[in-house]
């Protein structure tokens, strides 16, 4: 009976001690609260081009938790929880969450604070992880100058700065203007708030802790992290005591880096950048990617190993707007799973969506009927379950950087061991040829290409030397890094035996409770 009461209370304070560390083993589902699920499982009507709230919220979220967890995501960023503008305004409703009025009430469009508890409860029992989503920058008005008293609890114009619009020309050489100066439009205006004002700064980080603790979050997504002076965000992470992670959206890493320093990571801009361009045309270029990734390693603080890999997310066009080839869909999908940082898949990549800007990439993803056996996510799934297989006989997997063996316009090869993975941008009539000589492995060994259960062979130095069909990526391993009995070609798999999910929870739960009872004893 004890250890039932306790357990609940141990579950939270392992949420709250959620570090880089502990981040990097994971990868991370990105959705849209109000447009992933519905609490009855219903499939209204949602006409992006409406943007309006379509009826999703966190019950919809648990009821489909088993979703998201079978493709293999450990971890599940969700919209920001605060009040938002209410009505219609110049640019539809605030269904995103990120027009905020009122950081100290929730959006009630998602649900309850029991809601939001019951979802962080449920995301845990489940030994995942919660992200919120925040927005420090500004706060919305639905007119200029702004209603003030219409925030909470910064009501008062000497809250903000002084109002003027970041233009275009600021972004290249006044980062005065970019932190100080407003977005938005003389529509829908974000008051720009004064973070330079030391109670402000002691609001927000006061806030940042409460709502981290107050509902379990294990990580923080920071939006418009450029806009705010850099000195600002030590302290809001210390705050927050978890991993922060901040949108910093910019093309150069030595841009972005100095972010890296003040918050535990930044969402990998720069190397998105470069994987759009690289593979969204038989003419792109990969080395740029290969150049750019190179870059990070270099100037990030710890490299790439905590940033956040992405090819969509809710602010730019899905993939499959600028191209329909599934060769190179699937080979610009193949890197964040294989590379050095955190992989990020944005809801409704793995059914195939094709939205372009905001708002057509918000689309309602239970017109997709969540369908589990379409190509894009089992290519989702297998590459989940590859790179914790790769991780499993690794110990330095998460922490040692890639290399490229091979980097050229049209191919890579991209090393990190025991995986080896081989990309092209040649399109879906292609047959690349990669050829490998230092790919690292031992004379003769088996391996396999996880994605189609296709085996081949080392030569006696150890290297590679493959020829692709359609243009498809291929990712290699030691057949004797996958378990028998496993998920990734088990038939094929000389590993150790896969544990049995029941064994797996035996182990977890026996844990758990041995650290409680050591913890009553400590403070007995």
């Amino acid at each position: 009976m004890l250890a039932s009461i306790l357990f609940p209370s141990f579950v939270a304070l392992t949420a709250l001690a959620a570090s880089p560390d502990d981040w990097r083993t994971r990868s991370i589902y990105q959705l849209v609260t109000d447009r992933f699920a519905t609490p009855d499982g219903s499939s209204p009507t949602c006409n992006t081009d409406d943007r309006r709230y379509c009826g999703g919220n966190y019950k919809g979220v648990i009821n489909k938790l088993d979703y998201i967890q079978s493709m293999g995501f450990d971890a599940i960023w969700i919209s920001p929880v605060v009040a938002n503008v209410e009505g219609n305004t110049a640019y539809g409703e605030a269904f995103h969450g990120y027009w905020t009025q009122d950081i100290n009430k929730l959006n009630d469009h998602f649900g309850s604070a029991d809601d939001l508890k019951s979802l962080s409860d449920a995301v845990h029992k489940r030994n995942m992880y919660l992200m919120v989503d925040v927005v420090v920058n500004h706060m919305v008005a639905t007119s200029n100058p702004p209603n003030f008293g219409s925030f909470e609890p910064f009501n008062q114009q000497s809250d903000y700065h002084s109002f003027c619009f970041i233009q275009a020309s600021d972004y290249d050489n006044n980062q005065t203007a970019v932190e100080q100066c407003w977005l938005g439009d003389e529509n829908l205006p974000l008051a720009d708030i004064n973070t330079e004002d030391p109670n402000i700064v002691s609001t927000w980080n006061s806030w940042i802790s409460g709502l981290v603790k107050n509902y379990t979050f294990d990580g923080v997504r920071i939006d418009t992290v450029k806009h705010v002076r850099k000195d600002f965000w030590p302290e809001f992470a210390k705050s927050a005591g978890v991993y922060t992670v901040g949108e910093v959206l910019h093309n150069d890493t030595n841009y972005v880096a100095p972010y890296t320093q003040s918050l535990s990571a930044a969402l990998d801009y720069p190397a998105y950048f470069a994987l759009t361009t690289g593979f969204q045309t038989t003419n792109g270029n990969l080395s740029t990617l290969a150049a750019v990734v190179q870059s990070g390693q270099s100037v990030y603080d710890n490299g790439e190993h905590y940033m956040g890999s992405f090819l969509e997310n809710h602010d730019n066009p899905r993939f499959q707007s600028l191209t329909q080839d599934q060769a190179l869909v699937k080979n610009a999908m193949t890197w964040p799973f294989v590379q050095d940082g955190i992989p990020v898949l944005y809801y409704g990549q793995e059914q195939g969506y094709t939205g372009g800007n905001d708002p057509a990439n918000r689309e309602a993803l239970w017109l997709s009927g969540y369908g589990e056996d379409k190509p894009l996510v089992q290519h989702v799934k297998t590459l989940n379950a590859a790179r914790k297989a790769a991780a499993s006989t690794n110990k330095d997997f998460y922490t040692s950087s890639l290399k490229f063996l091979v980097d050229s316009t049209n191919n890579l090869a991209i090393s990190k061991p025991p995986m080896l993975t081989l990309l092209t941008n040649e399109g879906s009539t292609s047959t690349p040829q990669w050829n490998v000589p230092n790919a690292g492995y031992s004379a003769n060994q088996e391996l396999i290409d996880v994605l189609t259960c296709t085996k081949v062979n080392a030569d006696a130095n150890g290297g590679v030397s493959i020829k692709g069909s359609g243009g498809n990526p291929q990712v290699l391993l030691p057949t004797s890094a996958l378990a028998k009995g496993g998920s990734v070609c088990p038939d094929a798999a000389t590993g150790a035996q896969a544990s049995s999910a029941r064994s797996l929870t035996v182990q977890v739960l026996g844990s758990s409770l041995a650290i409680v009872l050591s913890l009553l004893v400590a403070f007995s």
